[in-house]
């Protein structure tokens, strides 16, 4: 089917990996120092994600299965005496202050909200169980961000953002919250602060992701597994098919979504739609309008279908996965109609020139596809997508593999104590 794997090739990926973490760190801290003023007392990074398969079953309290990805963000922080939160970034010349006694959503907006919600959320009583913290007791800070992860290509730049700042500022204020209740305090952020009412799953796959693993996790128990996901071993790879059509979960069409599940969970009954199965579709079709109906059997066959994946992934490996793939874009497509003409095209092109399978991925409206792929067609793959795009008068897409990496941590050294950084 393919080359033989090079025993080299996973330690030179993991060594280009280091470079280029180190390289962004030396940059962030320089620019850091010459917008705040102050060496910077540490960099933090966080990954974006690609879902695997699992698409708006997390808010549904149902089953994902992303993994993290090497496309990072970085924030740089120090301390400030003045209780301020000051926050730049390499994707704006503004720059935001804000006193921490005063942050709360409705101060906040733009893309300083994700940050800065961060900051609220972590002070206040806003995850369960937490007691608020006075902010007068802590020290204010200056943060600067830059991004790897594409904005708007459904990679979850902004679960990014969130879980670099979440670490950073863990550490910074010493508050050892754990990596799951990080999670939380992102996604409450980005629920409460910049208005868009996603689930769990981006966040979790940024603060919990493995190298060549996905993150299996029970939106309801808040349970996760790592699923080990076998590309290196199989030589097959995942292309991210970016199409260049932004979205952006604050606008209508998530909250409409997310609107009938909870309609059609409402009329069967049931807390959430996690609690139905394939069986009751029947049942759901009598009770629900057409559109409310297709939207929940999209929700209830996609669950069923990420159990199926983390199964054969354990049990067969990732050749296996295939056409659970293309089912999910077909429900995605057809049911639950989040799809665009550019990633129907960049799916269908994958699948017949060899993908494994190949599906949307991300919340939807635009973004990007995904294919797992044999390592020796990319070049062929890569080239009849582009040629399918140029037929169709689409813009060009942005084509990139992406391996499965490791989770949130400190990437560059205390600025005081010249320590290592790396976990």
């Amino acid at each position: 089917m393919s080359d033989p794997i090079d025993p080299n090739r996973d330690a030179e990926q993991t060594s280009d990996a280091q470079t280029i973490a180190a390289q962004t760190t030396a940059a962030l801290t320089t620019e850091f120092e010459r917008l705040h003023g102050q060496p910077a007392d540490g960099v933090w990074s966080a990954p974006g994600r690609v879902n695997l398969i699992g698409e708006h079953t997390d808010y549904n309290e149902g089953f994902v299965l992303p993994f993290a990805i090497d496309r990072r963000a970085y924030v740089a922080l120090a301390a400030r005496a003045d209780g301020l939160a000051r926050v730049s970034s390499t994707f704006s010349d503004d720059i935001v202050e804000c006193a921490l006694t005063e942050l709360s959503p409705g101060v906040l907006a733009g893309w300083s909200a994700y940050p800065l919600g961060v900051a609220w959320a972590l002070l206040s009583a806003a995850v369960e169980g937490q007691k608020p913290r006075t902010p007068e007791s802590l020290p204010g800070f200056s943060l600067h961000i830059h991004s790897e992860v594409p904005i708007g290509a459904g990679l979850s730049s902004s679960a990014a953002i969130e879980c670099a700042t979440a670490v950073a500022l863990n550490e910074f204020w010493q508050l050892s919250e754990a990596p799951a209740r990080l999670a939380r305090i992102g996604q409450i952020a980005e629920n409460q602060a910049v208005g868009a009412p996603t689930g769990i799953m981006d966040q979790s796959a940024s603060m919990l992701g493995h190298a060549d693993a996905a993150v299996f996790l029970d939106c309801r128990s808040m349970q996760t597994a790592t699923i080990p996901l076998g590309l290196a071993a199989n030589d097959f790879e995942i292309l991210v098919i970016d199409t260049k059509v932004s979205h952006d979960h604050a606008t209508g069409g998530y909250a409409d979504r997310r609107a009938s599940c909870e309609l059609a969970a409402a009329t069967m009954g049931v807390h959430s739609l996690r609690e139905l199965t394939p069986a009751d579709l029947p049942r759901m079709r009598e009770a629900l309008d057409e559109v409310t109906f297709r939207r929940a059997r999209h929700i209830v066959t996609e669950n069923e279908r990420v159990q199926e994946t983390a199964r054969l992934l354990r049990t067969e490996g990732p050749q296996a996965i295939g056409a659970l793939l293309d089912a999910s874009h077909v429900s995605m497509r057809d049911d639950f109609e989040i799809s665009v003409a550019e990633l129907n095209l960049a799916v269908e092109v994958s699948q017949r020139s060899g993908a494994i399978g190949a599906r949307m991925t991300g919340g939807g409206f635009g973004g990007s596809a995904l294919a797992l792929i044999p390592r020796t067609l990319r070049e062929s793959l890569e080239a009849d997508i582009l040629e399918a795009f140029r037929a169709e008068g689409f813009a060009r897409p942005d084509l990139f593999i992406v391996q499965p990496s490791e989770g949130a941590t400190m990437t560059g050294a205390h600025a005081s104590t010249g320590e290592g950084a790396s976990e």
